[in-house]
């Protein structure tokens, strides 16, 4: 479903992916934001690109699921994925190990990087000064336990940006199981390699990606429409053959 469309409620801009697993397509850039909701916590995946995206980003949670957002796994620091995250003062803060690090020591550069792309000068300025970094590190796994929901975090290692995290939830009930991939997987444009990418460890990201969703999952890229392992393998091995790397 298309996030950018305007007049429209909350229901028509999330996608539902199983029961209590959610998505929405954000706007301009076209970033995924996740949620995982169980009967005592929240986790959103990602948290938009402004403070005010983030903000309307938890009203239409409470809206849909009459539930506060509890947690936050940032899949990766870039800012059309993190710089939202000041609007959930109260939530705890999930990363891959490293990224809070690197967020603090390249506060300005994410900013001037949210500039280059088109972001307003003010939000920019706004999300940069107000940024959260996450507090809790994964350098493995890490199941969070959100109330008959669990959720687990993995860190895939280097790939898209050196602090590429995946989410990962179960299926149950007959629905899929569902993997929130971040921008190790895109699917509305060819994997971007910035200057943050590992490329030649992209591949071997990829294949644990599919070790941990297996061949029935539903595969959430950080920017496009939902894919299948199939989608994932053949991005793989394209990557693979761009990189040299077998």
């Amino acid at each position: 479903m298309d996030s950018g469309q305007q007049g429209q409620g909350a229901e028509a801009r999330w996608e539902r992916l199983a029961p209590g697993v959610a998505r929405r397509r954000m706007p301009v850039w076209d970033a995924t934001v996740g949620v995982i909701v169980g009967s005592t916590g929240v986790l959103l995946v990602d948290t938009g690109a402004t403070v005010a995206e983030g903000a309307e980003l938890g009203h239409e949670v409470r809206e849909l699921f009459d539930r506060s957002v509890t947690h936050i796994a940032l899949t990766h620091p870039h800012f059309d994925h993190v710089f939202g995250t000041a609007a959930f003062p109260g939530a705890e803060v999930y990363g891959a190990v490293g990224a809070a690090e690197l967020m603090r020591r390249e506060r300005e550069e994410l900013r001037l990087d949210a500039e280059r792309y088109g972001l307003a000068p003010g939000a920019a300025a706004e999300a940069a000064e107000r940024l959260v970094v996450p507090r809790h590190p994964v350098s493995g796994e890490l199941t969070l336990d959100l109330g008959g929901r669990q959720a687990l975090l993995a860190n895939l290692g280097p790939a898209h940006t050196a602090h590429d995290l995946a989410v990962f939830v179960a299926g149950r009930g007959g629905a899929p199981e569902v993997v929130f991939c971040g921008d190790v997987v895109e699917e509305s444009g060819e994997p971007q390699a910035g200057p943050d990418a590992l490329p030649r460890r992209w591949p071997a990201a990829l294949d644990r990606l599919l070790a941990l969703g297996g061949e029935e999952a539903v595969y959430v890229p950080g920017h496009g429409a939902a894919v299948d392992a199939r989608f994932v393998r053949a991005q793989r091995d394209a990557l693979a053959a761009r990189f040299g790397v077998s």
